[in-house]
């Protein structure tokens, strides 16, 4: 298990990663004291600008860790029961029955039922998982566009539900998470992106970490290249994007050392309890959107090699770029890649994602990374 860095394997990995497609990554790997940093390619493939390691990125569902956590210090202090009803919380909201049937850990892990409200906030999206009949259109159309959590909440709860509260495989839903942000005002006083940004962020020293105050990336940042299955060609750059559409659930800009830094303090009890922690570690199945059954727990899911530790940690996308960090159980070893291109899979006759060797290059710079 105590596999040292290999730098020169590091090296080789990334770079593998930028041959087989994607503009530009970078990322950071940690054993113990020892620190690699890496990136390849470019953050401009017009200006051929080039990426760096310590560049400030979008990660998107990364996001949720840092919701899920804030809403953990609320159960600690006795303003949240995590298996209280939400329609306690916010009757107007989820109302009835069914704001009485979901749990606010429900929302945290998924269980809830409720929909994914993107296909009907963007309309190019509203075959969606039939991605064949979606386009890129409406991406363009909501590039400014400033939506209200309770907009995009209440598009999530009047759709048709996609379980029942409680039951198994839950459905990946980013409308939960909206809730939770909507849940934490209401219990704090505060905007959810303030508490986060006051008990989580700043409570785990993270200088380069914050919400989005409007629509561009404060700092250096590379361009984000969205493929859209083929149906965007040539790439199309979303970096200037509002964040309003993902809010709680995605928005946050951080970079891998700040990722690192936050997974590495979160397993080791220093945002939330341990039995805080533990809690967040009971995973059940759930339905990813890429239609993948994970294990999934509050705000962090595990992946794990043959023969090698459990990591924990969580990953993201949106409109053109992408993140993932993981940290074994024990925080010794920590890995956080972040990518400037997504859905970089064209489809196939029957509207199936083909598989590109942008997957298997991945696959390999993670297993490096994660297990040496």
């Amino acid at each position: 298990m105590k596999n040292p860095l290999d730098s020169a394997a590091l090296n080789a990995a990334i770079k593998n990663v930028h041959r087989a497609g994607i503009p530009g990554l970078f990322a950071e790997v940690r054993d113990g004291d020892q620190v690699w940093r890496g990136a390849a390619g470019v953050a401009d493939v017009v200006t051929g600008r080039p990426v760096t390691a310590d560049m400030r990125h979008r990660v998107g569902s990364i996001t949720k860790t840092f919701t899920a956590a804030a809403v953990l210090q609320q159960v600690e202090s006795g303003r949240i029961g995590l298996d209280t009803s939400v329609g306690r919380y916010l009757p107007g909201l989820v109302p009835g029955e069914r704001g009485e049937a979901i749990t606010v850990r429900m929302l945290i892990n998924h269980t809830s039922g409720l929909a994914e409200y993107l296909p009907y906030a963007y309309p190019s999206l509203q075959a969606f998982p039939a991605l064949a009949d979606t386009g890129p259109q409406s991406l363009d159309d909501h590039r400014l566009t400033r939506f209200h959590p309770t907009e995009l909440i209440e598009m999530g709860v009047t759709a048709p539900a996609v379980g029942t509260p409680g039951g198994t495989p839950g459905v990946y839903s980013n409308t939960n998470y909206l809730l939770l942000g909507e849940l934490l005002e209401q219990v704090t006083g505060t905007t959810a992106e303030r508490y986060i940004t006051r008990n989580v962020i700043e409570r785990a020293g993270l200088r380069d970490t914050e919400f989005p105050a409007g629509p561009f990336v404060d700092g250096p940042h590379s361009k984000l290249y969205e493929a859209w299955f083929g149906m965007i060609d040539p790439l199309r750059d979303y970096s200037v994007y509002d964040m309003s559409w993902v809010g709680l659930s995605a928005s946050l800009i951080s970079t891998v050392a700040d990722l690192n830094r936050f997974y590495g303090m979160l397993l080791a009890g220093e945002i939330v309890s341990p039995s805080s922690l533990a809690q967040m570690q009971r995973t059940v199945p759930v339905v990813s959107q890429e239609g993948r059954t994970i294990d999934y727990g509050l705000g962090l899911y595990p992946m794990e090699g043959p023969g090698q530790g459990i990591f924990w940690g969580h990953g993201g996308t949106v409109w053109g770029g992408g993140a993932l960090a993981m940290t074994r159980g024990d925080g010794k070893r920590q890995m956080a890649v972040a990518v400037n291109l997504q859905r970089w899979n064209r489809l196939d006759s029957s509207g199936r994602p083909q598989p590109h060797p942008i997957d298997d290059a991945l696959a390999a710079l993670y297993r490096v990374a994660m297990y040496g």
